[in-house]
């Protein structure tokens, strides 16, 4: 159960604004198709416009968890000029987009400010939701999970309109829901101390506290795993699909991961954070292992597998991200959050290069079963706060 004293419409405005503010992610992945019709890039253009946004967002991060900008600063204020900022950069690519060296610097631009979205949103619920922060999170990154997928069914129901008009869509709905959180919400309670010097024993927490540690590297495992199969999954649908109908698939395969992040966080209240996110990562990482049988499969099976997929490979992280976030300093939970987020997309961006590149030679049959590796890492780490919560009398 969350506090009584939290206001009924923190939460509902907090996800909306989650949700418009992370459309920015793949706003550019969505209408990849027509600029490579147009244009002639390579499938491998893909990759390396999502990995420069991934970069952006590492830059970000670092710069945000190093100055403890996050915890210095009112969050509200922080997320709604990176929404802004973002949308910005958003209209930057949508103007110089058949340049493909601008393109990347817009979206290296975009990522370095949804590290002021993505973290600092979780940053806001934690300020608020010292109890169910499980469930709570589950809800944020969720819409995370949705606002990342949107671009998808944007470009599905917009496939008659041209698609800057996507993209200045997504703009759009990235400013509005910056501008919603900062209007419709105001600072938590007992969030106004700031921090004044920079917390590096708080961010060292990362290797030396036990706890965090173990959900710090179990999130790194889910990172591995996590965005390389969401910039796979148009690939892999590709086997079979095309046009409309592989946007709308690609929607709900990916989208599919705010049930596993809204169910997970409700789960977690009676089970345990540790034990949802284990089993959702072991999940998914079966999934990963079993992609050669079921891409040969017939229909049914395939988008079960699919589905089931996307459900699990996003729906343990708002359980990292909790664990994370409960153990971590309380003076310094947005920086070691932030610090996190750029590690782990670290990873990511190792993972997405490495797997598209290989795309292009490698069997998707024999390349999709080595993103299993993360996940056995991660399960590997998640051991000691799995053990932890099986202790606990219900």
């Amino acid at each position: 159960m969350t506090q009584p004293s939290v206001p009924r419409h923190i939460l509902p405005v907090l996800v909306v604004a989650q949700f418009a503010g992370t459309s920015l992610w793949f706003a550019v992945n969505a209408v990849m198709p027509d600029l490579q019709r147009e244009l002639g890039w390579a499938t491998s253009a893909v990759g390396a416009l999502t990995s420069a946004l991934q970069l952006g967002f590492i830059v970000g991060t670092l710069v945000f968890a190093l100055l403890a900008i996050a915890d210095r600063f009112s969050a509200r204020r922080v997320f709604l000029v990176c929404a802004l900022s973002g949308a910005a950069c958003t209209l930057g690519a949508w103007a110089m987009v058949r340049h493909y060296e601008a393109l990347l610097a817009w979206r290296f631009a975009t990522g370095f400010f949804l590290a002021g979205i993505y973290p600092v949103g979780m940053k806001i619920a934690a300020q608020w939701y010292r109890q169910g922060l499980g469930a709570a999170l589950g809800l944020l990154i969720g819409a995370l999970v949705l606002g990342s997928a949107s671009a998808h069914a944007l470009r599905a129901l917009g496939n008659a309109l041209p698609w800057p008009t996507l993209m200045l869509g997504v703009a759009a709905l990235a400013a509005g829901g910056g501008l919603l959180l900062f209007v419709a919400t105001h600072d938590a309670p007992h969030s106004h101390a700031k921090v004044t010097t920079l917390q590096w024993r708080a961010l060292a927490t990362l290797w030396t506290d036990d706890r965090v540690r173990a959900s710090v590297l179990g999130y790194f495992g889910h990172m591995w795993e996590l965005y390389t199969m969401w910039v796979m999954v148009p690939l892999i649908l590709a086997t079979r699909l095309h046009g409309t109908e592989l946007s709308w698939a690609a929607f709900v395969v990916l989208g599919a991961g705010a049930i596993g992040c809204a169910g997970g966080g409700w789960v977690a209240q009676r089970w345990g954070s540790a034990r949802v996110a284990g089993s959702q990562l072991l999940t998914s990482g079966l999934c990963c292992l079993t992609a050669p049988w079921m891409l040969m499969a017939g229909d049914a099976v395939f988008y079960a597998w699919l589905v089931v997929w996307g459900i699990t490979v996003a729906g343990d992280s708002p359980q990292f991200s909790t664990l994370t976030a409960r153990n971590a300093p309380p003076q310094a939970v947005g920086s070691v959050l932030t610090l996190t987020n750029s590690i782990g997309f670290a990873i990511s961006i190792v993972s997405i290069l490495l797997f598209v590149s290989l795309s292009e030679t490698v069997a998707l049959g024999t390349l999709l079963p080595w993103l299993a590796i993360g996940p056995a890492l991660g399960l590997w780490a998640l051991r000691p706060l799995v053990r932890a919560e099986g202790t606990r009398t219900p």
